[in-house]
């Protein structure tokens, strides 16, 4: 094919079908790559139903979504006053494991690699030869940092400390959409509300053509994508993807979520609190506390999880709970043909870890990286589909993780998740890391080691043996870098302010320079 032909095939119009946090995060990046490209400009249209309401319970990311954030350009202190955002260091657990059990999954390592081995094989050895030793977490900055409720982003005023940890945001969805959708639109997308009541497609290659909506209008496409969330219009609707079901390994299949006031300590952390039959969540914002309640109606009713829900809020509910239901799993195939499914059309991993809005920026880069032509060569849409799939089965792997490590016998939720089978790739996981304290690191781009050893020794498991390298070390010089780096981190968190005073700071830089 020649360059000219290259240049007559390219992809000219770009239609996302729904909005809301997928379709908006979508939109964006799109609008500043593609629809104002001098030679080769491409329309982006956005079609959305003010009759269908979005899910909007993903308030809480993890810290890739300050890349996504970056690459658009988006002004930090603006973004956290448009949404009305607080900082979070990772998640605070309580009672998973066991009634009673308190741990903290941050952001962060527990410390540099010593002797070319990680810190926690030194740390265990050192559980080892020493009584009463300290508690791991001790070693991650996050984690003091969350403990002390204080909060400020890795920088000069952070010395030795600044590749220590790393923070993600809690944020209003609906505001982080709206805010979105104001940058994509001021660059160029052409919004349309409407509801869709047919898709065309091509009568021999299948591809959809065009979107009928009902007041008769037509929006034709070349490439289309899905972000009609648990419908999936297009990728189910239309081209039968099929789902993969996963509620064998993931019991829960319903939410309830309600905001309640704000309380006077906004805290740099989510917490997960494990209930009877689920658990349910807190994540707190500037102008109020975002809190639901995720859990098995086959292990309790829909009555009895509001009760626990708004019995465990920290202020007055501000309005009544909204019911959610779902089936956990993914989309056998995200792009078929040209369309491509991104959030929850795509698949849903409940949001124990914040895992949803990272999926959508996983999606988003991939589809860039794999951008088509017209043609929409089957080869883009195999890789896609397999790197969606890794990432999705690794999210679900981790998400296991916290109910089958669970020393609970108090329900008949947690003798059924103790019991359940798991996919044999996580009983690796956890089985190497039981006997040898080594970490199997399945999807490179998922979570870290620093992850899996928070996760598995916060639910109870230690290791039985640690890396026999570790003994090569001098256990003088071990224990001494041990007691300086934990001396380092309780210094520099002391120094620091509030996080509620850094939250204020940034809306203040962003009112200054509005005004």
């Amino acid at each position: 094919m020649s360059g000219n032909d290259t240049h007559a095939n390219a992809i000219r119009r770009i239609v996302v079908v729904g909005g809301g946090t997928a379709g908006w995060m979508t939109a964006a990046p799109l609008a500043q790559r593609l629809a104002r490209h001098p030679s080769e400009p491409c329309e982006v249209t956005l079609v959305e139903s003010p009759d269908i309401g979005t899910i909007g319970v993903g308030e809480a990311t993890l810290p890739t979504i300050r890349v996504y954030n970056e690459a658009l350009g988006l002004d930090g202190a603006d973004f956290i006053s448009k949404t009305q955002a607080s900082f979070k260091l990772g998640i605070e657990f309580r009672d998973w494991g066991h009634i009673g059990n308190r741990f903290f999954h941050g952001f962060g390592d527990f410390g540099p690699p010593l002797a070319g081995l990680g810190a926690h094989q030194h740390w265990l050895r050192m559980a080892q030869a020493f009584h009463n030793m300290p508690e791991l977490e001790n070693w991650s900055m996050p984690s003091v940092m969350a403990r002390h409720n204080k909060f400020i982003p890795p920088n000069e005023e952070t010395p030795g400390m600044t590749d220590a940890y790393s923070y993600g945001f809690h944020f209003d969805a609906g505001l982080y959409a709206n805010y979105l959708r104001d940058y994509a639109v001021a660059r160029g997308v052409r919004r349309i509300e409407g509801m869709i009541v047919d898709v065309e497609r091509h009568p021999e290659s299948g591809f959809v053509t065009a979107l009928k909506l009902r007041d008769g209008r037509r929006v034709e496409g070349d490439l289309f994508i899905d972000c009609s969330g648990f419908r999936a219009l297009l990728i189910e609707g239309a081209l039968d993807a099929g789902y993969e079901d996963w509620s064998g390994y993931l019991p829960c299949n319903s939410a309830l979520a309600v905001p309640c006031a704000p309380v006077p300590q906004l805290t740099p952390y989510t917490r997960s609190t494990a209930q009877e039959a689920g658990w349910t969540w807190r994540i707190p914002l500037q102008h109020r506390t975002g809190n639901g309640h995720v859990y098995s109606n086959a292990f309790t009713s829909d009555e009895q999880a509001r009760g626990t829900l708004l019995a465990g809020l920290d202020g007055a509910a501000l309005d009544e709970p909204r019911q959610l239901r779902f089936v956990t799993g993914r989309r056998r195939q995200s792009w078929i043909k040209n369309v491509v499914a991104i959030g929850l059309s795509a698949g849903f991993v409940e949001p124990l870890e914040s895992t949803s809005i990272n999926l959508i920026e996983t999606a988003v880069g991939k589809l860039l990286e794999l951008f088509p032509d017209r043609d929409c060569r089957p080869e883009l849409a195999d890789e896609f589909n397999r790197v969606m799939r890794i990432r999705y089965e690794s999210v679900r792997d981790f998400i296991i993780l916290h109910y089958k490590l669970t020393k609970r016998d108090d329900s008949a939720f947690w003798h059924y998740c103790a019991n359940m089978p798991i996919p044999d790739s996580l009983r690796h996981q956890i089985e190497l890391f039981r006997q040898t304290g080594r970490v199997a690191i399945i999807d490179r781009g998922g979570f870290a080691e620093p992850s899996f050893v928070a996760m598995m020794m916060g639910l109870g498991v230690v290791p039985k043996r640690y890396d026999p390298l570790a003994d090569r070390a001098d256990l003088r010089v071990v224990h001494g870098h041990f007691a300086q780096l934990r001396d380092m981190i309780a210094q520099a968190v002391a120094r620091m302010p509030t996080h509620g005073a850094h939250v204020a700071r940034q809306a203040a830089m962003a009112s200054s320079r509005a005004a």
